[in-house]
Order: structure tokens, then sequence, then C-alpha cells
């Protein structure tokens, strides 16, 4: 098969491109204190627009704000003083980084796994792309390990020996006790070359 014939058969099978994007209206962030505590009480409603889970989009406010926090039916609350704008601007980098197509820019994808890989399928114009920080996009915690240091981590794998498994920058933390899929603090005990090695705190 040549190459035209390839290509004209891969463009037949993409989707009909959508334009529901044009419409994406995100609620700006209702930002509650609650003594040491700040409630983000609308967060369900965000994360409904975004067509995201609620615990997903809760999980990667506490790794970008650097936090820990708990969800409850729909609202997140979160240990410190956050404003509205303060969730307004992660909501932003989330909105970026599983939500937008990085090809065409729409809203209409789709969070699947690919070899235990995330991967945003984007049902507009059938660009299918790893999910990974973009350049430019903010992060509010440091990519470095330090012994003896205590940081907020979600547990995105399972070592061989049941340990849960963190990624910060290049490094890889091990956690006993932890499960996939938590997000956890953890206090460091050892550094070893990109190998970190900690304790839940």
């Amino acid at each position: 098969m040549d190459y035209e014939a390839s290509l004209g058969r891969a463009m037949d099978e993409l989707p009909e491109r959508s334009t529901s994007g044009d419409r994406l209206t995100v609620p700006d962030a209702a930002a509650q204190p609650d003594g040491a505590f700040t409630r983000l009480t609308n967060l369900d409603s965000i994360a409904d627009t975004l067509s995201r889970e609620t615990d997903h989009v809760h999980s990667f406010v506490q790794r970008a704000l650097g936090t820990a926090g708990k969800l409850e039916e729909g609202v997140g609350r979160y240990n410190g003083r956050f404003s509205g704008p303060d969730f307004d601007a992660v909501l932003q980098d989330y909105l970026e980084e599983y939500v937008l197509c990085s090809e065409c820019g729409l809203p209409d994808t789709r969070l699947v796994r690919e070899d235990r890989t995330p991967m945003l399928r984007c049902d507009a114009c059938g660009a299918f792309r790893p999910v990974a920080k973009r350049t430019g996009s903010t992060n509010r915690t440091q990519d470095a390990v330090r012994k003896g240091e205590t940081y907020t981590v979600e547990i995105t794998g399972t070592g061989r020996k049941g340990d849960g498994v963190a990624e910060r920058g290049k490094y890889t933390i091990f956690v006993p006790g932890a499960s996939e899929g938590d997000v956890v603090d953890i206090y460091v005990e050892n550094v070893s070359g990109q190998l970190a090695f900690a304790r839940l705190n």
C-alpha cells in the first residue's frame, strides 16, 4: 500500500471534528476559609465541566499546591490558606495538561491508559499523546528530593516488593505502606542517585 493510499485510509478513520470546545467555560473557583484549611466548594461542578473525575482533579490540586487535602461530597478541603485565584491558576494548569488537545486546542478529549501510561485521546481531531507536563505550565513544587525533607506526593505505581512508587522530577521514590492512587505526606530517609527511600509521615 503506497503512502497516498495509507494517508487517505487514515483520514477516513478519523472522527468528525467537534466544535464543543468553543463553548467550554470553567466556573471560577469558590474558595472558603475553614480555620487552618481552605475549602474549594464547587470542585465537583468544575470537574463536571471538565468531564473529569472529581477525585482526579482533587489529587492534582493537592500536588500542585504542595499540600494535603480531603475530598468530601464533591468539596475539596486543603491544608493551608488559599485564594480563589490560587485555585484558578492550578485548575488552568490541569486544563492544559489533562483536558485540552495539544493539536487542535479543543477539550473534546478522554483520559485512557496504554501499558499503564496515561494518554489523552482527542475525539475532535484524533490526536493521541501521553499526558505530560508542558513547558511553561506552572509547577508549584520543586523537583529536588533531599534527605530529611518532607513532601506530598502521588503514588503512581507499585515496586517489586509491594512498596508504593512516586515520581518527583527525575527522582523515583519508594514508599512502603502506600498504595497506587494515594496522595501522601512522606519523610525522605535516604537518597541514592535518582532513587529515594521514604516513609509515611
